[in-house]
């Protein structure tokens, strides 16, 4: 999986892969082949659990020196391939018990999470009905944190809003900018005023990121272009403060163009809600990861502001996601996700693999015993 790492929708060699392990387990599956998810179930009856692991890597160039290091130019900088073997086992020690099971447990490997486009796919595809699923579990290991060591909260990561603002402007020789409009100069103001939405229009009180990640205008030094384009993303654990920022980067991208005899205009890239954590699977979950780890330590105050489009699952069922400890012994070379030197510590799959499981199983077991 680490040498094969692709992006986005289409992922072909991980799609691969991925059912030849099921068809060794000899485990049914359905890819749904437009946005390369594939889904199996296992157990009889009802109810029904998903246990969700996100499989896409990234565009970034590996310099990790390993010797199974990829080669195509992306990479697993964010651990989904660790995310992947441990659904895998999950379903190879569910499916050696598959009769023992008190209901349905579904498996989704989702394609597309760093776009937060998969998950959203899924559920179109139906991934939450047919069988219905009645609540959902998904994790993520984190290589800068220590081994045998869970975070999590009733919000453990916010929401993302994408965002891009194209500015207009009249193109001119570089040498009479006074005979055009500078979109570029334009879009300057605009980026410092927006960090004045964080600085002076937002408690201090208030988690809120606001990040512009990409700012291009123009092809050739001595021109003045037409237009140059921001984009970001936005990133809160509330809902009213998102709805009021998203309201004021529109009207400063505007207000600021119009002052400069020109316009703005701004659209939505993408919407990821915050993860919301339901009370009595995080208490269930925990008890599991107790059964699996008795030396694991658990915090449950914990809340990133990274965004995690397993959201669209956990604002239609009752769910919990874990932040599993995947550092390595070496804790100087420790370095966050999507960096191109990070290591995982392979030894956290086996306890991600058996947290899968445990608490599919406990939860299924006390939905039989509340009947």
């Amino acid at each position: 999986m680490h040498q094969i790492p692709e992006i986005g929708l289409r992922l072909p060699q991980t799609v691969a892969y991925i059912t030849e392990q099921l068809e060794r387990m000899e485990v049914s599956y359905e890819v749904y082949e437009d946005c390369s998810c594939v889904v199996c179930v296992l157990g009889e009856g009802s109810p029904c659990i998903l246990l969700r692991g996100d499989i896409d890597g990234l565009a970034v160039r590996e310099e990790t020196g390993l010797p199974f290091a990829c080669q195509t130019g992306n990479m697993h900088a964010c651990g989904h391939d660790m995310h992947c073997a441990s659904l895998l086992a999950a379903v190879k020690i569910l499916k050696r018990h598959e009769r023992e099971l008190k209901g349905k447990v579904k498996i989704l490997f989702q394609a597309a999470e760093e776009s937060f486009q998969g998950a959203a796919a899924a559920i179109r595809h139906g991934v939450l009905e047919n069988p219905r699923v009645d609540a959902a579990y998904g994790a993520h290991i984190f290589a800068a944190q220590e081994m045998n060591t869970i975070e999590y909260s009733r919000t453990p990561f916010a929401s993302v809003y994408g965002f891009s603002i194209t500015v207009h402007g009249k193109g001119a020789h570089g040498a009479s900018p006074e005979l055009g409009v500078d979109p570029i100069l334009i879009g300057a103001h605009i980026l410092l005023a927006l960090q004045e939405l964080l600085a002076r229009e937002t408690a201090a009180s208030e988690r809120a990121v606001l990040t512009i990640g990409h700012f291009a205008g123009g092809t050739a030094p001595n021109v003045i272009p037409e237009t140059a384009v921001l984009e970001g993303t936005l990133r809160t654990f509330d809902s009213k403060i998102k709805a009021f920022l998203v309201r004021r980067i529109q009207e400063v991208a505007e207000n600021i163009a119009c002052s400069f005899r020109e316009s703005a205009e701004m659209k939505v890239l993408g919407d990821c809600p915050a993860i919301t954590v339901d009370e009595r699977m995080g208490r269930l979950a925990e008890n599991a990861a107790r059964k699996v780890n008795p030396h694991v330590k658990i915090y449950d105050k914990k809340a990133v502001m990274l965004s995690e489009d397993f959201a669209f699952f956990s604002n239609r069922v009752p769910s919990v996601y874990f932040m599993v400890g995947g550092g390595t012994a070496h804790k100087e070379k420790w370095v966050g996700q999507h960096n191109p030197e990070i290591i995982f510590n392979e030894e956290c799959l086996a306890s991600n693999a058996a947290m899968y499981v445990q608490i599919a199983v406990d939860w299924l077991n006390e939905r039989e015993t509340d009947k």
